[in-house]
Parts: C-alpha cells; sequence; structure tokens
C-alpha cells in the first residue's frame, strides 16, 4: 500500500469515528486522542489534543479543555469541566503504589479543575479509591493526592495541597498555597487561610491559620454565606469558646458542650468530629505555643 494511500485511510477511518462521536452527540476535536476503552456520555466535549485514556467513564455535559489529561480507571459525573493541561486520575505518587492495585478515582457532578490540577487515584493499601463530590472548585495549580475524600462545594484556592489519605468536609476552603498533611481532617465549613501548614485536624466551622496553626474563631461570614441564622451561629460561637478558649481539657469542653448547648446538629457534628480525631485537633490560639490541651484533642 501506497504512503499516500494509507494517509486517504487514515484520514477516512478519522471522519467516519468523527461522524459517528457527533451521532452520538459527542464533540471530540481531530487532534485529540481518545482511547476507544473510554466512555463518553452524550454532550461530551474534547478540545484539541487533548488526551483521554482507557477505562475512563465521563458524563454528560462534560467538557475536557484543549490540553489536559484523564487517565483511567476514573469516573466523571456530568457537567464537569476539566481545563487546559489539567491531569486528573494519573497513578498515585506513592513508591509503595502497586500498578496491579485495585486503584481508581470517583469524581461527582459540576466540578471545576482548573489548569494544571492534579488529581491522582487510590492506592491499594489505602482503600483504593479517591473520591471528589459534587459542585467543587480547583484553582490553578491545587493538586489531590491518593486515597482523599473531599466532599461538595469545597474551594480549593491556587496551590492548595492535599497529601494523601487526606478528608476535607462539605464547604470548606483551603487557602492559597496551603497544604494539608497526610491522614488530616478538614472539617465541614471550615476555613484555611493562606500559606497554612495543617499537620492535625482542622476544626468544622473554624477558621484556622498559619504556619504553625491557630483558631481565630467561627468562620462566620462562610456560614452566614451558606444560610446559617443567626441563632446557629451564636450557638457555634458559644461552643468555640468553651473548647478553645476556656482552658478546659477535651473531656470537660466537651462535656459541657453537651450539657449547655444542648442536642443540635451542627454542635453533634463538631463533638463527633473531636471524638474521632486520630492526629488531634487544632485549638491553638493566636500567639500562644501548641500543647497538649491546646493543639491537641486528649
Amino acid at each position: 500500500m501506497s504512503q499516500r494511500s494509507s494517509q486517504r485511510d487514515a484520514a477516512s477511518r478519522a471522519a467516519s469515528d468523527a461522524a459517528s462521536d457527533a451521532a452520538n452527540g459527542v464533540t471530540i476535536h481531530p487532534s485529540a486522542v481518545v482511547d476507544p476503552g473510554a466512555e463518553l456520555a452524550p454532550g461530551v466535549i474534547v478540545g484539541a489534543h487533548a488526551v483521554i485514556g482507557s477505562q475512563v467513564t465521563l458524563g454528560g455535559g462534560t467538557e475536557v479543555m484543549p490540553g489536559a489529561q484523564i487517565q483511567g480507571p476514573t469516573v466523571l459525573g456530568r457537567e464537569n469541566r476539566v481545563y487546559p493541561y489539567a491531569c486528573i486520575g494519573f497513578d498515585p505518587q506513592d513508591l509503595k503504589f502497586d500498578p496491579e492495585d485495585e486503584s481508581r478515582l470517583v469524581v461527582g457532578d459540576r466540578n471545576q479543575f482548573r489548569e494544571f490540577c492534579t488529581v491522582h487515584r487510590g492506592t491499594g493499601f489505602g482503600g483504593g479509591v479517591t473520591t471528589v463530590g459534587d459542585d467543587n472548585l480547583f484553582m490553578a495549580y491545587c493538586h489531590v493526592a491518593h486515597d482523599c475524600h473531599v466532599g461538595s462545594r469545597t474551594i480549593f484556592v491556587n496551590n492548595a495541597t492535599l497529601a494523601g489519605h487526606v478528608e476535607v468536609g462539605d464547604d470548606a476552603t483551603i487557602g492559597a498555597f496551603s497544604s494539608v498533611h497526610q491522614f488530616c481532617r478538614v472539617g465541614a465549613h471550615a476555613y484555611i487561610g493562606g500559606y497554612s501548614v495543617i499537620t492535625m485536624d482542622a476544626l468544622p466551622y473554624v477558621k484556622t491559620v498559619g504556619q504553625k496553626p491557630a483558631c481565630y474563631g467561627v468562620n462566620v461570614i462562610g456560614l452566614r454565606r451558606k444560610g446559617f441564622d443567626r441563632v446557629s451561629i451564636r450557638r457555634l460561637q458559644d461552643a468555640y469558646r468553651t473548647f478553645v478558649t476556656s482552658g478546659l481539657n477535651t473531656e470537660q469542653a466537651l462535656a459541657e458542650i453537651r450539657v449547655d448547648l444542648g442536642e443540635h446538629e451542627e454542635l453533634a457534628h463538631l463533638i463527633e468530629f473531636i471524638d474521632s480525631a486520630k492526629r488531634g485537633v487544632i485549638k491553638t490560639l493566636p500567639g500562644k505555643r501548641s500543647g497538649r490541651g491546646e493543639g491537641e484533642a486528649g
């Protein structure tokens, strides 16, 4: 077969594939590379020079922009947007990772992964899966490592970084250039200030800031934006004062919160979060050195 004939055949196959994709409601740029093992739902758009690997499933309305890459096993739900040069679903950055282990990434709906974001699959020894919920915004250069579990409606500001096995609750904000140590948790509605280094669990509803992190009160502005009423916010402020500023140890503070503030959903979540801490929780006050009873639970 002549070179010209081979080129014509290749062009014919590409045109046929493009026609088939168009008939299925999928738009793929001619320069994109899509593995035959990928599953693309109607409404998916794949931009120029994007790469979609094997065992990747993209939900309807998801857009993969020019130069972005997604490897599998990875599932993205509906209406996600993967911006140029983001790398989603790649192997974990862990020397213990065995390619033969079960390893996958599961992402919900309507997430935005901005330029140069990286999100890695799980590891066999860490549960095998990294998960991301719905309606999250990951700004440029953010990183979500293996076996992390990110809730919904979170905001990761530029260069925010999660080490492996981190959990981030719903509606949390991770500030620019902040990092979260492996196996730590960031509670729901927490606010992590820019350039912070989180080496223990960051309390729900609370602002935690600093390279030697300290608590700066309840995240009032964030809670108001999420629809919390004044009574609920005041209740959380009272619990914060009891737990962080009263000088009581963790057991005494939690007992007082249970007695004085009654049973409320947000307080029940706060108490459960503290009780279940394995690395301790950050409760240091600004200007104080962390220590037993200040920086740790227990």
